[in-house]
């Protein structure tokens, strides 16, 4: 049996429709475990859509993604002189971050970073003047910009595109196209406006499939389920039950992503008050699995194994049965379901 991603094909689709009707020139963002749906069946979303750009993270990504979309694949992460060669076809567009890239992709299609507040690549406005020297011979497909999320201390995302654009006209680089994240319909309006000769592309993954939260649903199987006493020895560290009750193996562990986390942000006095607080259970060997049973969150019986999930439920609890499917509050970036049902 299966960690099972359910997808609401109809419910899931029209959102796709909405967010690509919103955002013109829509260029749908795949990469890593494709949001939880895989890079080569999000390509073919992106061919029912229509759109002619698609977005991946890496070179071995876009070597997946190009026998599933017939467009151009544009990769994200910069080139670096030295790199091992994919063979990939004309219709790939690299990203480069410096001037010497730049120089290095001769008759590669190209996309130009700047750097934004975002700190992480692209060539600067003091580069601009050598970079215009080093594009006779590369096709300048145009520029792109990667920028924050979280706007503090009255950032205006339009104000830094703004400034970039600017630039970019006063060192007589040619702004025909503009490739930028994290930007609002209201704040892409303002610039479409403000410069009617530029096209701005947004490049748009995690709202774009998973926008619709209620049109996608993730559940775990039961695959046992053992009676266990108070004392009673159990699992890889042999801890002792702490109650009578039952052990539910269900299907998803570690090798899916269950039980992994990424470092959050953490603000504000509540969200670091629980954050002490799980820390604090588990050191004490106390940890929620994100598998709900009977309305609740079921807590770990000991960390997840490489497939599957030991929970305990206590005597109070009537157990699932073997076959029965226990709904799971997961992370998609970071999970690998066995199956993805689209129906």
């Amino acid at each position: 049996m299966s960690l099972t991603l359910y997808v609401d094909a109809a419910r899931w689709r029209k959102h796709q429709d909405e967010v690509r009707d919103t955002f013109p020139g829509l260029v749908p963002v795949m990469k890593g475990n494709g949001y939880g749906f895989t890079n080569p069946r999000l390509a073919e979303e992106a061919t029912r859509m229509c759109v002619d750009t698609v977005a991946v993270g890496t070179t071995y990504e876009a070597a997946l993604v190009k026998d599933h979309f017939d467009g151009k694949v544009l990769v994200l992460t910069p080139y670096l002189r030295g790199e091992e060669a994919v063979p990939l076809p004309d219709r790939t567009i690299r990203t480069v971050s410096s001037v010497q890239a730049a120089r290095d992709l001769v008759g590669c299609r190209i996309v130009v970073a700047c750097m934004t507040t975002m700190k992480r690549d692209g060539v600067t406005e003091e580069e601009l003047v050598k970079l215009r020297t080093g594009m006779d011979d590369v096709r300048l497909e145009g520029f792109s910009l990667h920028l924050p999320l979280d706007h503090p201390d009255g950032y205006d995302p339009v104000v830094e595109v703004v400034g970039w654009v600017e630039r970019l006209r006063a060192a007589r680089l040619p702004v025909r196209t503009m490739y930028v994240s994290h930007l609002t319909a209201a704040e892409l309006g303002v610039l479409r406006e403000r410069y009617p000769d530029t096209e701005f592309r947004p490049r748009i993954g995690t709202d774009l499939w998973l926008g619709d939260h209620d049109a996608l649903a993730s559940r775990g199987t039961v695959l046992d389920v053992v009676r266990i006493a108070r004392g009673e020895r159990f699992g890889y560290r042999q801890r002792k039950a702490p109650s009578d009750g039952h052990l539910v193996v269900v299907s998803g562990g570690t090798a899916q992503g269950v039980g992994l986390e990424a470092p959050k942000t953490v603000r504000g006095v509540m969200p670091r008050a629980k954050g002490v607080a799980r820390a604090g259970l588990a050191t004490v060997n106390r940890s929620l699995s994100p598998f709900t049973w009977a309305g609740k969150q079921r807590w770990f019986a000991e960390p997840p194994h490489m497939q599957v999930s030991l929970l305990f439920l206590a005597n109070d609890v009537a157990p699932p049965k073997p076959g029965d499917e226990l709904e799971a509050a997961l992370r998609h970036t970071t999970t690998h379901f066995d199956r993805i049902a689209i129906r």
